[in-house]
Parts: structure tokens; sequence; C-alpha cells
């Protein structure tokens, strides 16, 4: 995880979303292409790997395009390894390291980097579950840190003096350099407010990933949206989630339904199948407030405390999100990832994707 330093209804659209934010171009070639990518994606994600890494364009498009790949690997190598894993993540070149804790692990496993580490998963699970298990404190997250084998407690100024605050940082400096402890600006809000785009109640958000089942369509959103509004422009909500989980589901009734999102600019970007994200993956968003934005993926299982209450499973990215974009999407080319759940810090937070489609039922258009 990188540590905390940055940071009209277009209907069928698959994230339906208003607005018009040009994507970045400066660094990418509008020659090149990369399976999967659209050209507005290419370029914003190659973009941001150019500004977040240093890379040169021609490395981070090389990078694109063997991430699905070295993420395949990746979940591969985990799976063989099981508990003997503690965790992995793909690396600034996009390469695929896992974490263990025995040279036997390591030798027998091959496509990865395997890397000795001193924790295990299960304890790091336990510090973490420790940490949560404490009075909720709101504007403050937990998630394991994969890069540096450490459980992340991050704490945002709006957590000065709440209740709960001070018991989670006393417990986490009695873990030592288990658990390392961040501050970050502001607090930890969900991504709504009221406006325009898909609108109900006189609330705004942005609308997912277009599904069906059984012949009807839906829309899976954010739940703290669903949850919020009972009639959108685009058809009812027929489920929430929230808090706890941040997914989910509003009847289409637009008529159109294409599995593709909108990127602001008239163009779009196919979505062909859901995966879960992995640390140091290259990533994209699509909201209505603040458009394509693309980063990394910072951090996965994390639990957000807003203030209405803990979210658990989230991603964390470092790709920009404002009131507003809550249930747009998140996704690495077209792979869908994730649903904008909120915004802390210069963080972005993501439902899983996959866990909300077997949660419903549904399958992506």
């Amino acid at each position: 995880m990188r540590e905390l330093l940055r940071s009209a209804v277009a209907a069928g659209a698959c994230a339906l979303l208003a607005g018009a934010v040009a994507p970045a171009t400066a660094f990418a070639d509008p020659t090149v292409t990369i399976e999967g990518y659209s050209t507005d994606v290419r370029a914003e994600a190659v973009s941001a790997l150019v500004a977040e890494r240093g890379l040169g364009t021609a490395t981070a498009e090389a990078l694109l395009r063997t991430q699905e790949a070295a993420t395949s690997a990746l979940d591969a190598a985990l799976a063989q390894l099981g508990d003997s894993a503690a965790g992995g993540y793909l690396d600034e070149s996009g390469a695929p390291v896992v974490n263990v804790v025995d040279e036997a692990a390591a030798a027998s496993v091959e496509g990865v980097t395997t890397r000795l580490v001193t924790r295990t998963t299960a304890e790091l699970e336990s510090a973490r579950e420790e940490l949560e298990a404490l009075p909720q404190a709101p504007h403050t997250a937990i998630a394991v840190d994969p890069v540096t084998n450490q459980v992340v407690v991050t704490v945002g100024e709006a957590a000065t003096g709440a209740a709960g605050t001070a018991g989670l940082l006393a417990a986490a400096e009695r873990m030592g350099d288990t658990v390392r402890i961040e501050q970050v600006a502001g607090g930890f809000e969900p991504a709504i407010y009221g406006g325009e785009a898909i609108t109900g109640g006189g609330s705004r958000c942005s609308a997912g990933f277009n599904v069906n089942s059984g012949g009807q369509d839906y829309i899976v959103d954010a739940g703290h949206c669903t949850a919020a509004v009972s009639q959108w422009n685009v058809g009812p909500s027929v489920d929430a989630s929230f808090p706890g989980d941040d997914y989910g589901l509003i009847r289409n009734d637009t008529g159109s339904a294409p599995g593709a999102v909108s990127l602001h600019d008239g163009s779009v970007q196919k979505i062909a199948s859901a995966s879960d994200a992995h640390v140091g993956q290259s990533i994209c968003k699509s909201g209505s407030t603040t458009g394509l934005t693309c980063g990394t993926v910072e951090a996965t299982n994390v639990t957000v405390n807003y203030p209405q209450g803990a979210v658990h499973e989230l991603v964390q990215t470092s790709a920009s999100a404002g009131s507003g974009d809550s249930g747009g999407a998140l996704f690495a080319g077209s792979v869908g990832l994730g649903i904008t759940s909120g915004m802390g810090g210069d963080s972005s937070f993501f439902q899983p994707l996959t866990e909300a489609l077997g949660a419903y039922g549904v399958r992506l258009n």
C-alpha cells in the first residue's frame, strides 16, 4: 500500500453518468492500443502511472499490457499457497509478489516473486480483529498492508477527540511495529450529496454497473445511495446493504443497459468481466462529479469507519473521488472491480464488485 502522502443521465451507459471531464493525454501515444483498454482509459491510466510512479510512457504502457496476466498469476499463487501465504501485491513495475514465512513455501510456487516476511496472515488478521472489536472510532480506517507486512490504522483529523479514537490509538501503539498509524486530513465520508446525475429524493449519486437477472435489467450501486433514496430517475431502489457492506440494487427502467462505463466525453469503456482488486494494481474510476480518474490500489479488505457505521472489505485507491461519485465504477481496462463508496484523506474507497454480484445473483451485461 502506498503511504497516504498524496493522495442528463446517459441512459444505458454502464455508469449512467453526467458531466464532462476530459482525460489527460499528455503522456500517452495516441497510436498505441492495449487490449481491453479504450483509448481514453489507456491515456488516463498511463498518465497516472507516469505521475505516481515516475515511469516512462513506454514502461507504463507495458505494465498495463501485462497487468491482467500478472493478477492472474498472483491469484493462482495465493490459491496454491493457502495459509502459507501472507498476502500478495503487484510491485511498482507491475510484477506479482507473494509474501511467505518460510523457505519451503517460497520454493513451491513459480511465476511470481516470493518474499520472506516475519508476520503470518493469521497474526496480522488477529491484530486487525482486535482493533476492529474496539468501540467504533468514526473517521478512521483499518487495513492490512502486504508491502510492509503490517496493519495500518489511518486516522482522519476529524477523528480527533471523537469517542473511540483514543482507545483505538492506544491499542495500536501497544502492538508495536505490527501496526503503523497514519494521520490524514479531513475525515471519511460516503460520497453523496444533493444535486444532479442519477437523482431522487433530492440526492445525487453515480450509477455503477448494468447487470441483469431473469431478463430484468438492474444497476448495481452504492448501498448508502439506495438506502437513502427509494426512487431514482432511472428506476426504483430494490435493495440496500449499508453499513457493514456498501452495495445496493436499482431496477433499470430506462430500456437501455449496455455493459460499458461512461467516460464523460462521449466515449465509453466496455466492461467484459469482474474480478477482485490487488494492491499495486493500476485502476481507473468513473463518477459524475470528478469524471474519469486513475491511480493505484493502495489496500484491499479495508474497514472504514464512516460516521454512519463501519463498512468492511473495501478497496482503497489513490484515484480521485468526490461527493456525488458514489456508486460509480472502478475498473482496470475491461475488468470491473468495484463501486465507489467514499473518500478520506487523499484516498477513495470502493465496495468490491464481485461481492455485490454474488449477493444479488446478477450478471454483468
